[in-house]
């Protein structure tokens, strides 16, 4: 194979073969560089188990941006009789869950050549059973769907991150709830916390029912009772504090007295601080709050936000990595039906012993 020293001069100009329309054939880009045809198609295809110097990599990637090389995926597709398109079903796309499921999915793809599609479905029936066959009819060759029911088989491959519906042709990937509800439960008791309010997840969530039932497991192996006037459920498909803010108000507003507050997510838990500050009541000292999820902001939040980690970017590399060796083998009889990953409680400021309740009279 020839050296660096070998590359040829190019231009951008119609003298050179292959650049007629200013752009450069995969042939022209291999000479210039003094690379094979074989070497080129392997880097800009990101092929999985390629041994290519990192070095080769990189100056091939550049002079492809430079010379305004462009491989020609129709082809690559026509040839192996192949799409190599995934299909993605969220929510919603907005800060939080779903985005980092979507960062993971998103670098495993693009490390291993796949297009994607994303769609989000709004929690809309309709698009809930139209848009998996028209993905489908756009050739994807496996489908990841993110908090998602789907609600009939499809006939390709599908990964359900936070899927919790057994069907025929699914790989769900799960939270283990039981540890996560366990490890926040056992926290705010350990703290001193009796009083513990609760907000749930919306009805159609995927996660609202396991966790909940997870919640009631773990509070009675502690001995602590879960008030009926201390929980609230989160209404709406708002992705936004907003949801959590109205919760607590409505928490607050029925006079049950309560030192501490676990939220269904993140964001509701940002929510939650807010309507809580604004009824004079302080963060930790009075109340505790835990979220759930560990998005970006919950970190630089203030208080800094005790949660439950979900591995999130991890989930959506995970699902991915699964997806694609099933389309890898198709003819394989057994596949996953069931991953299930762990999460970690990241604490942080917004936790800390309850106040001293002084009796008076």
């Amino acid at each position: 194979m020839p050296g660096k020293n070998s590359r040829k001069s190019l231009t951008l100009s119609p003298l050179v073969p292959g650049m007629e329309d200013h752009t450069i054939s995969q042939k022209a880009l291999a000479e210039y560089l003094g690379l094979s045809p074989a070497t080129i198609s392997l880097v800009m295809n990101r092929a999985p188990g390629a041994s290519i110097p990192q070095e080769t990599k990189d100056r091939v990637l550049a002079a492809a941006r430079r010379l305004n090389y462009h491989p020609n995926f129709a082809a690559r597709a026509l040839r192996k009789q192949r799409t190599f398109a995934i299909g993605v079903l969220v929510p919603e796309i907005s800060e939080g869950y779903a985005a980092l499921v979507m960062s993971g999915i998103e670098d495993q793809l693009l490390q291993e050549g796949y297009f994607y599609f994303v769609v989000s479905h709004r929690h809309r029936e309709d698009l809930l059973e139209e848009y998996p066959r028209l993905l489908f009819g756009r050739g994807i060759e496996g489908l990841i769907a993110v908090d998602t029911n789907c609600q009939h088989a499809l006939p390709v491959p599908v990964v359900a991150v936070s899927g919790h519906r057994e069907m025929r042709g699914t790989t769900n990937i799960v939270l283990n709830h039981t540890l996560a509800a366990r490890m926040a439960l056992e926290h705010l008791y350990h703290l001193g916390h009796r009083q513990i309010a609760f907000i749930k997840g919306q009805e159609f969530s995927s996660d609202t029912q396991p966790r909940w039932e997870a919640i009631q497991e773990a509070a009675s192996r502690l001995g602590l009772r879960i008030e009926p006037g201390l929980g609230a459920q989160l209404e709406g498909d708002l992705p936004s504090p907003e949801l959590g803010y109205q919760m607590t108000q409505k928490l607050l507003a029925g006079g049950r007295h309560f030192t501490a507050l676990f939220a269904f997510n993140d964001i509701s838990a940002i929510g939650a601080i807010r309507a809580l500050r604004e009824a004079n009541l302080r963060i930790p000292e009075d109340v505790s709050v835990v979220g759930f999820d560990d998005i970006q902001s919950a970190a630089f939040h203030n208080p800094g936000l005790t949660t439950v980690r979900q591995p999130l970017r991890k989930m959506g590399e995970i699902a991915a990595a699964t997806l694609l060796r099933r389309i890898a083998s198709p003819k394989k009889a057994t596949y996953p039906r069931l991953i299930t990953v762990d999460p970690e409680l990241i604490v942080r400021a917004s936790t800390s012993a309850p106040p001293v309740r002084t009796k008076t009279g």
